[in-house]
């Protein structure tokens, strides 16, 4: 297999293939035209320690459709053949990159898969620098499905960005005020001060 195909088949760019093959991570060859051949076999053994599924859903409100969910992740990986070792369960907005449960899987490299339903489920944005980043790990993001999600959760992910931002606005407005009301008691306070000055010093 040629390393371009390795490198589509495992989701990453092929610069960034080429850079692990030159640092040894992908066993391979390279012929006298240049051509870095990927064997077969060697590519079956990229070493995946322990799948973990992922479900997430924005609210609390949705614990329902986060136990499904994760039913769901379950039934497709033994379908696949494959043993899953954790199932990881969190409420958060997917646009909220501090998720605790999550990062931690990220962070665990005896994770070789993580299994999402969606790619949204994993987060909002910047997916591709996930996979990217595991699949230099020898480690993936598994997405079962492409489709595109519900417009409920892209709702809820929308007002939690609205929110945001008014509290980030109506912050500075604040503070603004804040800072304008002490200069103006400077400003009052400061000719009072120089008037009361010279009757202290007589």
């Amino acid at each position: 297999m040629k390393l371009s195909s390795y490198a589509k088949k495992i989701g990453i760019s092929y610069n960034s293939a080429w850079r692990m093959w030159k640092r040894g991570q992908i066993p391979g060859y390279q012929l006298p035209t240049g051509t870095v051949i990927i064997d077969p076999p060697e590519l079956r053994s990229v070493p995946v320690h322990a799948v973990a599924v992922y479900a997430r859903v924005s609210s609390s409100e949705n614990k329902d459709n986060l136990e499904r969910q994760a039913e769901r992740l379950v039934t497709w990986c033994n379908a696949q053949g494959w043993s899953v070792s954790k199932v990881v369960k969190e409420c958060g907005s997917g646009i909220n990159d501090q998720r605790p449960k999550f990062l931690a899987l990220l962070a665990d490299p005896k994770i070789g898969q993580i299994v999402v339903e969606h790619k949204d489920r994993a987060s909002r944005f910047g997916v591709a620098y996930i996979q990217t980043l595991l699949a230099m790990q020898g480690r993936k993001l598994v997405i079962v499905n492409t489709a595109d999600t519900a417009e409920d959760d892209l709702m809820g992910d929308f007002i939690s960005i609205i929110t945001s931002f008014c509290a980030r606005l109506y912050g500075r407005r604040r503070a603004k005020r804040k800072t304008e009301q002490v200069l103006a008691a400077l400003q009052q306070n400061g000719p009072a001060r120089e008037q009361e000055a010279p009757k202290s010093l007589a």
